[in-house]
């Protein structure tokens, strides 16, 4: 593989190259200056676990904060949440938030102003960024959704390997290895205005970068650069 290309799309992989819309402004998750997976890692000081266990701590205005199983769920009060959602904590759901009836939200599910999530999607160890959405029938696990993501119908972001070893993260083109994630459990991450085709499916550790096209019914393996069109 080239190796300029190799180290071209692992730089890619940061929170100013797949998020540059995103700043701290609002009740926002906080990245690594590294790869941005490093969130999803539970073991590191600024994992997503930690992150939402303090936020769920703290009541705060205009928040309904309640919990369930022992475990504390934050809902801002200008979010929607639909009939027969099953919500499991701890989980933040932010303003302007639709939730749509019949979704299950996990634990430890991070989800933005804005976001949607839709009618049997399921959210797991997630990020969903300000204004992306997951509207029908996916399934979202240990995965980030940029701003501007949408999903279609049917869209599955898979997180785990049939052999259970950790993901390896792999040029999109020539499927050579660029990094071994040290994470067992690893979906995709999506920058912003990623657009994905109905019953698509990506697998452990994709990651696309900004303004990405995947065609419906495409299996996407790999990283991928900005402006990519996946079409098989």
């Amino acid at each position: 593989m080239n190796n300029q290309r190799s180290r071209s799309l692992m730089r890619g992989a940061t929170l100013s190259s797949l998020f540059p819309s995103l700043s701290n402004s609002g009740d926002v998750p906080k990245f690594p200056e590294g790869p941005v997976w490093e969130i999803l890692n539970p073991s590191s000081n600024f994992s997503l676990k930690l992150q939402l266990d303090e936020m769920v701590k703290n009541k705060k205005q205009n928040y309904e904060r309640y919990k369930r199983d022992g475990f504390g769920i934050l809902i801002h009060n200008s979010a929607k949440i639909g009939k027969n959602v099953v919500l499991e904590g701890p989980t933040y759901i932010g303003p302007n938030v639709v939730i749509r009836p019949g979704a299950y939200i996990r634990s430890y599910s991070w989800i933005c102003d804005g976001s949607v999530v839709g009618h049997c999607s399921e959210i797991k160890h997630s990020i969903l960024l300000p204004n992306s959405k997951a509207p029908h029938f996916n399934y979202v696990g240990d995965s980030i959704l940029g701003s501007g993501v949408n999903l279609g119908a049917g869209c599955k972001l898979s997180n785990l390997r049939n052999d259970g070893r950790t993901i390896l993260l792999r040029d999109g083109e020539s499927g050579d290895k660029l990094e071994d994630s040290g994470l067992r459990k690893l979906g995709a991450i999506l920058g912003e205005n990623v657009q994905i085709g109905c019953n698509a499916v990506t697998n452990p550790g994709v990651i696309l970068g900004c303004n990405s096209n995947v065609w419906p019914n495409v299996t996407v393996s790999g990283v991928h650069s900005e402006n990519s069109v996946i079409k098989d």
